[in-house]
């Protein structure tokens, strides 16, 4: 487990889910080996989803990059010692996003000439 306290790098999560994912982050760390950012991340997105719906993702790792795009108010990037972790919410539902993209490619493709 690692010990530190989380330090938050960049977010727009309200203070409360902000104190409920780092929390889950340790969590995850008492409940898995340092070395298993899967199940780590499984196990935040997997929480986050129940207490918050559908649609969470999370990635859990030492060195990584990303480039993203999330509701407002439900991105986070935070690190415990060396660990990293991001978590952002996409869509509602799978199903609804789908829906959605379908749409803007349907009407991106009705004002192309």
């Amino acid at each position: 487990m690692l010990e530190g306290k989380a330090v938050v790098r960049e977010t727009d999560m309200p203070e409360e889910l902000q104190s409920h994912v780092t929390e889950l982050a340790y969590q995850a760390l008492d409940l898995h080996e340092v070395s298993d950012c899967q199940s780590i991340a499984r196990y935040i997105k997997q929480k986050f989803d129940e207490a918050y719906g559908p649609a969470w993702h999370c990635v859990v790792g030492k060195d990584f990059g990303s480039c993203i795009t999330h509701l407002c108010g439900s991105f986070i990037f935070f690190r415990v010692e060396m660990m990293e972790f991001l978590v952002f919410k996409d869509g509602n539902n799978f199903s609804e996003s789908k829906e959605e993209a379908i749409g803007v490619l349907q009407q991106s493709k009705k004002s192309d000439p």
